[in-house]
C-alpha cells in the first residue's frame, strides 16, 4: 500500500528572503516529503522586489533542497492548501510577539479548515532579530546586511539600492 505524500507549505511575502527564512525552510524540508514555499501575491502591496524576482530568488536559494517547490497564490492560504492536498502550515517564530500573532492565525486557519494543522518552528537564536523589513531599513541607511541574507539576495539588494545609496522602502 502506497502511503500518502506528506506535504506542507511555508508562506510569506519574502521581500527579501533572509537567512532566518532559509533556516526555517531547511529544517522544515527534513520533516516533509514536499515543502512548498508559497509566495503571496498582493497586487496592492508594493515591495522592493517584484513578485517574479522574489520567486526567482527563493528558487536560487533553495535549489539544493530536492523536495522544495516554490509556488505563488493569492487568496486564503487554507483554500490553496485544500486545493493542493497540503495538510500542514509551517510558520517561523522569532519572538513572543510572533508567537501571539501566529497563534491567532493558527486558530483562524483551524476555524476555516479543521483538517489543516499549523507547526511553529522557532528560528535559530542568531536569526531571531532578522526580518525582511529590518533588512530593507538597515540597507536604506547604508548598513551592512551581508550576514543576514544569502549572497545572491545581497547582490540583488545592492543592485536595487546602489549599495544602499538609494531609498528602498
Amino acid at each position: 500500500m502506497k502511503s500518502k505524500k506528506r506535504k506542507a507549505i511555508f508562506a510569506g511575502s519574502f521581500d527579501p528572503i533572509t537567512n532566518g527564512h532559509l533556516d526555517i525552510i531547511c529544517r522544515a524540508s527534513k520533516l516533509f516529503d514536499e515543502l512548498q514555499i508559497g509566495v503571496l501575491y498582493n497586487p496592492n502591496k508594493k515591495g522592493l522586489f517584484s513578485f517574479d524576482e522574489r520567486v526567482e530568488l527563493i528558487k536560487s536559494c533553495t535549489n539544493h533542497l530536492k523536495n522544495i517547490k516554490v509556488v505563488s497564490f493569492d487568496g486564503l492560504l487554507v483554500n490553496y492548501c485544500q486545493d493542493h492536498g497540503i495538510g500542514t502550515l509551517i510558520r517561523g517564530v522569532r519572538t513572543g510577539a510572533d508567537i501571539e500573532y501566529e497563534l491567532q492565525m493558527a486558530h483562524m486557519n483551524r476555524e476555516l479548515n479543521s483538517n489543516i494543522e499549523t507547526i511553529m518552528l522557532p528560528t535559530k537564536t542568531e536569526y531571531s532579530f532578522i526580518s525582511s523589513s529590518l533588512i530593507k531599513e538597515v540597507l536604506t541607511v547604508g548598513g551592512d546586511v551581508k550576514n543576514l541574507v544569502p549572497k545572491n539576495v545581497l547582490d540583488e539588494l545592492e543592485r536595487k539600492t546602489n549599495g544602499g545609496n538609494e531609498k528602498c522602502m
